[in-house]
């Protein structure tokens, strides 16, 4: 299992920077498999609770019900929209994982609460922004299990 503290060990400023977007509102949009395979997002509350990214779910909801039978997931960080155009390199950017959930029984809040608690196995984690001297290339850097850190750019 991959958990937020191991990519935090592995590759600091990057985890950093996408743990700010991530912590940049209270509401993420949370993707699940719905029964005949097509997707759901529904808005979510995450947090980062002693090296794990958690959340969780009330009793008999929906995405509760797709994570209990299929546990893949796609979380996206609050959106914030680009700034003009004249300063595209002031955008915050965009994170987003992929990754299974792993039911943990922990509140993922600071108040215990009933429902479910899961961390989340990462497997997929993807931060873009406007960079480069001047600002004018898209910039994707990303962490895969099993094969590290990656940054790549487009024009």
């Amino acid at each position: 299992m991959a958990t937020w503290a191991e990519i935090e060990r592995e590759v600091p400023e990057f985890a950093s920077r996408v743990r700010q977007r991530f912590d940049s509102g209270t509401h993420k949009t949370l993707a699940t498999v719905r029964p005949d395979g097509s997707p759901r997002i529904s808005a979510i509350e995450a947090a980062f609770v002693d090296g794990e990214l958690t959340l969780g779910m009330m009793p008999g909801s929906v995405k509760l019900r797709d994570v209990q039978r299929d546990p893949r997931i796609a979380l996206h960080c609050p959106t914030v929209d680009a700034p003009d155009e004249e300063n595209p390199g002031e955008w915050s950017g965009d994170a987003k994982l992929a990754g299974v959930l792993v039911e943990n029984g922990e509140s993922s809040g600071a108040e215990p609460s009933e429902g479910s608690h899961f961390a989340i196995d990462i497997r997929e984690l993807v931060l873009i922004y406007i960079g480069g001297d001047p600002a004018d290339r898209m910039v994707i850097e990303s962490w895969h299990a099993g094969t590290g850190w990656r940054r790549r750019e487009r024009k």
